[in-house]
């Protein structure tokens, strides 16, 4: 006969409720993963029994999977000491005011209050687990697009959100998916109806500020016939000695001649393992592109992937990878798959790896034997800084079609010092003569971003390149 889980209440002794009412938290889970803890986090939310079903079988696949031997080092990562929800207020907020203080102040200081009201057409915020703020404006609101966070999507639309959920991403796709799949918490889910085009972008922004913490939101973005959407997420956490986790999962679906636009703006802290699973199904006509921009984190893992379904479909992306520091490393790439004829895509890779940083590009692209007329192209592009810095490329392609046009090429290159020398003889410092090189070799990426937020990455990226 199979055990019955323990669904015991999280705080489960005095000490835990003395230590989450001295923090001001609403709800925290004891640190380490179980059955248990699965069983808790799905009864806090009040979620439906097949959502905890689902759960505990990610829970079983990802015990049952090995951890990667691929890529970087994660032996430092250790899942036993890690807290993997965590609820600092109580409830979701539509107005900022009505946040405490001490939540809303990490949100200020990036000014995302501002860019709503002047840039955005809706905002979601993210503190460690749940989402404290969402809005949506009403000119969309009354056009049927739906935009809140994923909790909130599961109770309000049962129906549409249990459709698609992990039909993208699979919740036994890879180890980490998996683990995400198990205590999914946050997140955007969004909504496009038929022939509804949303000129201005949706954001969520990701705050974690605990240590020893797991940051695991779950993003659900469908975009019906005929209609677009751009979606900017960013990320940014505390500074701490012992490691963290954010490991999101990402599902994109664009239906027939949909358009659909993600951005990323990735700026953890680098106690921080970034290792998300980012997937998008592009169906006829469709078009997904991703920017993806990872300036943070101590180690990423990240390769936005997008299948090409049905004949037309289209992908392009453009990442940015900076490794700035000893032992960070920047694993990234991409991913795209043919499955049907005329379909197209583009993968623009640039990396920049300086005081000992590692940035690795790690690319796949299938076209199976019924995608005739196909294009792809790949361009990965390492910028290194100085000589104990490291820049590596691991292309893979497959390709069981004969009428295809494939491309590849690659360049891994060192600002020299006669470039340097050359600049400084008229009248720049050595830092601007450095900054100017560097702007050059990724203002192609700049280019696709906002103009607000390129003025964000440019300025993140000086304040790397200065530690």
């Amino acid at each position: 006969m199979k055990k019955k889980p323990n669904k015991k209440k999280i705080h489960n002794c005095s000490e835990c409720k003395k230590s989450c009412s001295r923090r001001g938290y609403a709800y925290k889970a004891s640190k380490g993963l179980s059955e248990s803890i699965v069983c808790q986090i799905s009864e806090e939310k009040g979620e439906q029994a097949w959502m905890l079903e689902y759960r505990l079988k990610a829970l079983r696949a990802f015990e049952a999977k090995k951890m990667q031997s691929w890529g970087p080092d994660l032996s430092e990562l250790n899942l036993d000491e890690l807290c993997f929800y965590l609820k600092a207020w109580g409830k979701q907020e539509s107005c900022w005011q009505d946040i405490p203080e001490n939540i809303r102040e990490p949100f200020e200081k990036e000014n995302i209050q501002n860019i709503e009201q002047e840039s955005l057409g809706g905002l979601g915020a993210q503190y460690e687990s749940e989402v404290v703020y969402h809005n949506l404006k009403k000119e969309w609101e009354d056009l049927g697009v739906i935009f809140c966070d994923t909790d909130t999507a599961l109770k309000k639309y049962p129906e549409l959100f249990k459709e698609y959920f992990g039909t993208v991403v699979p919740y036994d796709d890879n180890k980490f998916a998996s683990l995400n799949s198990a205590v999914w918490s946050g997140g955007s889910f969004i909504y496009v109806p038929k022939g509804v085009n949303i000129k201005v972008p949706l954001q969520t922004y990701y705050k974690m500020d605990s240590d020893k913490l797991g940051q695991f939101e779950r993003t659900l973005i469908i975009a019906d016939e005929n209609s677009s959407v751009s979606y900017i997420e960013g990320c940014t956490a505390q500074s701490y000695s012992d490691k963290s986790l954010h490991s999101a999962v990402v599902e994109i679906i664009a239906k027939k001649g949909a358009k659909v636009k993600y951005y990323t703006i990735q700026n953890w802290s680098k106690n921080v393992y970034n290792l998300v699973t980012k997937r998008a199904h592009a169906y006829q006509d469709s078009l997904i592109e991703w920017v993806d921009c990872n300036v943070g984190s101590g180690v990423t893992m990240k390769y936005p992937a997008v299948v090409l379904k049905e004949k037309g479909a289209k992908t392009t992306v453009w990442s940015l990878s900076v490794a700035s520091c000893e032992n960070q490393v920047q694993d990234t790439g991409a991913k795209a798959i043919h499955l049907a004829e005329n379909t197209t895509s583009k993968i623009v890779s640039k990396s920049i790896s300086s005081n000992g940083g590692r940035a690795s590009y790690r690319g796949f692209i299938k076209v199976a034997k019924n995608a005739k007329n196909s294009k792809s192209f790949v361009q990965c592009d390492g910028l290194m800084l100085d000589g104990k810095s490291r820049s590596d490329a691991y292309p893979y392609m497959d390709v069981a079609q004969r009428e295809v046009d494939i491309g590849h090429e690659a360049r891994v290159s060192k600002i020299v010092d006669e470039q340097i020398f050359y600049l400084m003889s008229r009248g720049l410092s050595h830092e601007d003569a450095q900054s100017l090189i560097i702007n050059g070799f990724i203002q192609p990426f700049l280019k696709e971003l906002p103009a607000e937020y390129a003025l964000e990455v440019d300025r993140l990226l000086s304040m790397g390149m200065k530690g």
